[in-house]
């Protein structure tokens, strides 16, 4: 199969599973097509799918991201030792984990194409990932815990795995308990992380954005706890620090020094 080949296939299975969609058509343009993929991956509930899915589905993903362009952690050059600073597209980063900045429920973002990193890094992972975050969710019996983390395999991302952890949520000013939550996701991940002998890990801008942590304080908080974390424990586990804005990566680069 072509990639043009592979979406339609894919949409068209997509489709094919809800009698709801039944209407729908599959557009001309290629930008549409990967709009309307996108969005009902997003909206899909985890339940299986047949083996013949995943085998185009993973080929599809897989090509896209080579296409997009994959950064390895050996091609990088630390701030300082074991730290590094990167700006761009971290479900593109090749490294042993990436960090989802999730919600409580665990199981990705529903929102067709919304710009958020859960939802990006469960497109590009595949469908698998709402699966297996579900089954994680299912034995665990509640809601995640903010400041807590989660480990999955990262399926169809160049890195190796995923490390899910779940921000504080801002309502006005920021409070001495945020600022601790905060820094027990990163101290969760960097555990988990060492637990399971993975050698490096990509933090996103944990709580930023749609959690509405002011950009600044996060960062301060996210560089103090790795450099606190690494010096308390000697772990030589590698940490990139990554961002996707402008502002975001000026505020980190002055942070680093």
């Amino acid at each position: 199969m072509t990639q043009d080949e592979r979406r339609i296939y894919l949409i068209q299975k997509l489709i094919d599973e809800q009698p709801l969609y039944k209407d729908l058509t599959v557009p001309s343009d290629e930008a549409e097509q990967k709009k309307l993929l996108r969005s009902l991956m997003n909206v899909r509930p985890p339940y299986p799918i047949g083996e013949d899915f995943l085998t185009v589905q993973d080929e599809y993903l897989r090509e896209e991201t080579a296409r997009k362009g994959v950064t390895d952690i050996a091609d990088l050059t630390p701030m300082e030792p074991g730290i590094y600073l990167w700006q761009g597209d971290i479900t593109t980063l090749k490294c042993g984990a990436i960090v989802n900045a999730a919600n409580s429920q665990m199981l990705g973002c529903f929102c067709p194409c919304h710009g958020c990193i859960d939802n990006a890094i469960h497109t590009y992972a595949g469908i698998q990932l709402r699966l297996a975050c579900a089954k994680l969710m299912e034995r665990q019996g509640h809601e995640e815990e903010t400041g807590k983390a989660k480990l999955t395999p990262a399926y169809n991302l160049p890195c190796d795995y995923i490390l899910h952890t779940v921000g504080p949520i801002i309502h006005g000013g920021v409070t001495e308990k945020d600022k601790i939550l905060l820094a027990s996701c990163y101290r969760s991940c960097l555990e988990l992380a060492e637990q399971n002998e993975i050698g490096s890990v990509a933090f996103c801008c944990i709580s930023t954005g749609e959690f509405h942590f002011p950009n600044d304080k996060a960062a301060e908080i996210a560089v103090q706890t790795v450099k606190e974390y690494r010096r308390q424990t000697s772990s030589k586990i590698e940490v990139i620090f990554n961002v996707f804005k402008d502002t975001d990566y000026e505020i980190y680069r002055e942070l680093l020094g």
